[in-house]
């Protein structure tokens, strides 16, 4: 046994997902098509310790209560595999605000179960990975891939995989921060209650399908007008399940609203760029490279933006020497 560091990056989901089917094996309730973002990382480092009787795990400098059951849940799949039971020490850091809309979940479990598995050194398929992952966080398995990467519902499980490598189709991603502080509500805790009292949720997996196949064929072919109209349809069909929700998931702000008015007004003046929003305020701007700049400065302008993040599409979940 040794340690073992891990970088991973975040997912914005283009064809969204919201609520799960099986709580408990975290399966989510409809299948997902993301893409990672470089510029954003989780860098992670596992080192399990013969004797110690339970994980002690550090985020952004901060200890964790013990109870943080997520984190030991994935560790003891991986426990069991390797048929130790030593406790672990994981410490972990984003190079993003954590818990506010940027996925800093998905980058968190994707990195600590690349970098358990390597210090049990265990050789796990990509599939073994994926479902340890996903206990964590229902995104992560998406992290586990670069590029854009399409998560499917495969009978009583799921299947995670790499569709496009990012340099097949090397659009861009400008994020617009409008908060750096964790949102009120989490996002398991906001699809349970969506899936109870929404009454709009029903309606929402039941034409999931249908825009999971649009948003892959359009990746598939380079549409990007296609991809555009199907997932800002599906991104503003999850909020709406949200909206409706009691008590009702509100995560946009007056500067979420105003980026998504200036990405629509770019768009018309003849710029390829589209939004999303994830269970927060930050607005994912998604363009091809030509359009980096203006649309960079454009959300930049915007009264309410901290600051804007331009990222290209990220790598899967790596092994890395450097522990710094």
């Amino acid at each position: 046994m040794r340690e073992a560091t891990a970088i991973a990056h975040p997912n914005v989901a283009l064809i969204k997902y919201w609520g799960k089917r099986d709580s408990a094996a975290n399966l989510p309730a409809v299948g997902s098509l993301s893409i990672g973002l470089g510029a954003l990382s989780t860098r992670t480092t596992v080192r399990f310790e013969p004797g110690a009787a339970a994980d002690t795990v550090v985020l952004n400098g901060n200890e964790l209560p013990a109870e943080n059951s997520k984190v030991t849940l994935c560790l003891d799949m991986l426990r069991q595999i390797a048929g130790v039971d030593a406790g672990a020490v994981v410490t972990s850091a984003n190079d993003f605000p954590t818990g506010a809309g940027l996925a800093s979940s998905a980058s968190g479990y994707a990195a600590l179960v690349t970098a358990g598995a390597a210090a049990l050194d265990l050789d796990l398929s990509s599939q073994q990975l994926s479902a340890i992952a996903r206990t964590g966080s229902g995104s992560a398995s998406r992290s586990l891939f670069g590029g854009f990467v399409l998560l499917r519902n495969d009978g009583d499980d799921t299947t995670c995989a790499p569709v496009l490598a990012p340099e097949e189709w090397p659009l861009a991603v400008v994020v617009a921060v409008t908060s750096d502080e964790p949102k009120a509500v989490s996002s398991r805790y906001g699809m349970e209650q969506s899936r109870l009292t929404s009454p709009y949720y029903r309606q929402w997996v039941d034409g999931h399908d249908a825009d999971l196949e649009a948003g892959l064929r359009c990746v598939m072919e380079r549409d990007f007008a296609g991809l555009a109209a199907v997932a800002e349809h599906s991104c503003l069909k999850m909020h709406a399940v949200m909206m409706a929700t009691r008590p009702p998931l509100l995560y946009w702000s007056a500067a979420t609203m105003a980026c998504l008015d200036a990405v629509r007004a770019l768009r018309g003046e003849g710029e390829e760029v589209f939004f999303t929003v994830d269970a927060g305020p930050q607005v994912k701007a998604v363009c091809t490279a030509a359009a980096i700049d203006r649309v960079a400065g454009t959300l930049q302008s915007v009264p309410g933006v901290l600051r804007v993040i331009v990222s290209h599409l990220g790598d899967g979940a790596r092994l890395t020497d450097d522990h710094d």
